[in-house]
């Protein structure tokens, strides 16, 4: 039988009738005692449920403002409890159910099976079971905060639940979440023959009088209890801060629903689940961090039209840091690649870094050489030949990057797509050294490029179609996001993300105790405060990329607040982490810290009026969303989506607003005009909103609903 509810739509039970919205037995009313139903499995070997489908979460309130005398969060309850209360009936239909679970069990497809009586998982390293809800905003709203506690215990039960950890079959036998993991050919003729054997085992452990929570009683007489949540606050804030609604309604969930019958129970879960659903905080996860992220990866930018065009062989010019990484990624997935370099030595050294990487893993020896085998170290332009793309990341200095285009022009000639990493330089001026510029592109990768998944698409004026569709599957072919946008000096993620290191380094000019400007960063949801991340890119790259601003902008340039730090460090000799001198002291050995004497070098001294957090906070803030908004205005960005994507996954902006879009359509744009106007006033103009945001703020609309409406003409 087929279980095609509106949220499961995957598994199969061996034997009944339909289940779900054309069934006869319909989810509302739950007749599991009248259905032959008695082992559920998968018909499909990918997966056996992978959970809901978190694009259509945003039905759920749909019910919420129907006219029928209950408020809108009581009709959202009942949405919500819907599924609560199905499998609730299940667990309690009379019947002995086992589920056979032969692949993959996320989220509430974890929760579908604990609702069974009996769980065999087939034996497959492929296969993983997890509540990884709060990745996006969620938590496990069908029973996972409730029934995971009982089965294996609260502490590690929270330990799944807040990190959104997934386990083995071993691992799922070992915490009592499964009952058995037999080879992939047994799993359902184990499963019926339980059924057959315990024809009268139709209850839950925690329905029986005599059930016992594993590591003890959830009371106050139980001393480990409250050390548990006291321990599970505390992780929570330093792993999340006060940002995120999620992790707080599972910590409160588990509490309070682990001390009383499971009846109860799994209506305090879709009391705290309403919650986070209500908010918009959830809702903008979800587009952001699935919908968007899965749209882009699918090839929603991709010019319609265009053939497919594999890449079989790469070029990678420059071996260092940022080339050596796109040569492991990209033959890890298959693809040859050419990696040169002005000197065999670097040109190893780039492959060394494959090599050290495979080894970290432990990875199958011969599958290791086979990826190794696949990178061909060389300083000898002609080695090009046959490459059908080229990527290049060599020295951020526009003469560096014609050179080495040219020379690569001259073996492979102009048909061949030419992708440049630069991080600042603007791609119709770097195309001018190659002759057709139809086929050049911005490829800009972040660093560390095997675990950034983001990989940001540059189209210059003259960039054609094949030229994005090349690259869209090349970035496919080795499984990053991709966002795509118009050129622009910084484009947008090095444009958008400078402005938060140089608003940290504001603060640190006029005097702010540096320790304020990084504990408020990461306060915000950024990984790392302004100073310590402008020490990892490296301060000498920033002082360079400002006199190349310089000398392309001449008297346009205009002067900024962190250009006279920027200076003072770098006439120090201050490069960050890679002479272990910056704005912090890395000793060999131990662990670093803000350089003593930083106020006083590049400010005379801390203010002796100091700014609140808040202040620090918003400045931080705004300065980010400000740019954004600008650079949606000048067309470097044509959609929302991209601009929240490359936020998130290009330079960790707070992932719990789902994005700098989002974020401003949740404030409201009139909002924050009113805020940048104030900063503005206060600060200069690096804060005043561009005209098309008042546009935008004074029509009441919104960046997706204007994107909507584009989209819909």
């Amino acid at each position: 039988m087929t279980f095609s509810t509106s949220v499961f739509s995957r598994a199969t039970a061996a034997g009944g009738v339909p289940v779900g919205a054309n069934s006869p037995i319909q989810p509302s009313t739950s007749n599991f005692g009248n259905v032959a139903l008695n082992v559920l499995t998968s018909g499909k070997a990918s997966g056996f449920m992978a959970g809901a489908d978190l694009k259509g979460m945003g039905g759920i309130t749909g019910g919420a403002t129907a006219d029928d005398g209950k408020s809108k969060m009581a009709k959202l309850f009942d949405s919500v409890f819907t599924l609560n209360r199905l499998l609730r009936d299940l667990e309690t239909c009379g019947k002995p159910v086992a589920a056979a679970v032969n692949g993959l069990a996320l989220g509430g497809g974890l929760e579908f099976i604990l609702a069974c009586h009996y769980r065999v998982i087939a034996d497959n390293p492929k296969i993983t079971l997890g509540l990884p809800e709060i990745m996006v905003g969620l938590f496990p709203g069908a029973g996972g905060t409730q029934r995971l506690p009982r089965l294996m215990g609260i502490q590690p039960a929270l330990m799944y639940l807040l990190q959104g950890k997934n386990m083995s079959p071993q691992e799922a036998l070992g915490f009592g979440v499964a009952q058995a993991v037999v080879p992939a050919a047994d799993v359902l003729a184990t499963a019926k023959a339980w059924v057959k054997a315990n024809p009268t085992k139709a209850t839950q452990p925690w329905d029986e009088k005599s059930f016992k929570m594993p590591g003890g009683p959830a009371t106050a007489l139980n001393p480990n209890f409250a050390q548990i949540f006291v321990g599970g606050t505390a992780m929570t804030h330093v792993n999340a801060g006060d940002n995120m609604n999620a992790p707080r309604a599972i910590l409160s969930a588990v509490y309070e629903g682990t001390q009383v019958p499971m009846d109860t129970a799994i209506r305090i879960e879709s009391k705290y689940f309403a919650k986070v659903v209500a908010d918009p905080q959830a809702g903008n996860m979800i587009r952001s961090l699935f919908v968007s992220k899965q749209a882009a990866e699918k090839g929603a930018r991709r010019p319609k039209g265009v053939s497919p065009m594999p890449t079989k062989k790469i070029a990678m010019l420059g071996a260092g840091l940022m080339g050596a990484g796109i040569a492991m990624v990209t033959a890890q997935a298959g693809i040859d690649v050419v990696l040169l370099d002005r000197n065999q030595t670097d040109a190893d050294k780039g492959k060394q870094y494959t090599a050290d990487r495979l080894a970290k893993k432990r990875m199958d020896p011969a599958k290791a050489q086979a990826i190794l085998d696949r990178i061909h170290p060389t300083t000898d332009y002609a080695d090009l030949a046959g490459c059908d793309l080229i990527i290049e990341a060599v020295f951020e200095t526009r003469e560096i990057k014609a050179d080495v285009t040219q020379k690569t022009e001259a073996v492979v000639g102009p048909d061949v797509i030419f992708g440049s990493n630069t991080s600042t330089l603007p791609i119709t001026g770097l195309a001018k050294a190659w002759s057709k510029p139809a086929n050049f592109i911005g490829i800009h990768f972040f660093s560390p490029v095997e675990k950034m998944p983001l990989v940001e698409i540059i189209v210059g004026k003259e960039t054609g179609p094949d030229a994005i569709a090349k690259a869209l599957d090349y970035v496919a072919a080795i499984r990053k996001t991709p966002i795509v946008v118009n050129d622009s000096r910084g484009f947008y993620t090095s444009r958008c993300f400078g402005t938060y290191v140089q608003e940290g380094l504001a603060l640190l000019g006029e005097g702010t105790v540096p320790a304020m400007i990084e504990n408020v960063g990461r306060q915000l949801g950024m990984p790392v405060g302004p100073l310590a991340v402008n020490d990892e890119v490296g301060l000498d790259l920033s002082y360079k990329v400002g006199q190349q601003t310089k000398a392309d902008l001449g008297d346009a340039y205009k002067p900024g607040p962190a250009d006279g730090v920027i200076t003072a460090m770098h006439e120090l000799g201050r490069q960050g982490r890679k002479n272990a001198k910056g704005f912090y002291v890395y000793p060999e050995g131990g662990k670093k810290y803000l350089w003593p004497e930083l106020s006083a070098t590049v400010a005379g001294g801390l203010a002796a009026e100091q700014p609140t957090p808040a202040a620090v906070k918003e400045r931080l803030l705004y300065r980010q969303l400000v740019e954004c908004a600008r650079c949606f205005a000048e067309g470097v960005l044509e959609t929302p989506e991209d601009g929240d994507l490359g936020a998130i996954f290009g330079w960790g902006f707070a992932p719990f607003t789902g994005g700098p879009f989002s974020h401003m359509d949740t404030v409201g744009l009139a909002t924050v005009v009113a805020t940048l106007d104030r900063l503005a006033q206060a600060h200069g103009e690096r804060f005043a909103p561009p005209q098309l945001l008042r546009d935008m703020a004074a029509a009441g609309e919104t960046f997706y609903g204007r994107a909507a409406q584009k989209q819909a003409a």
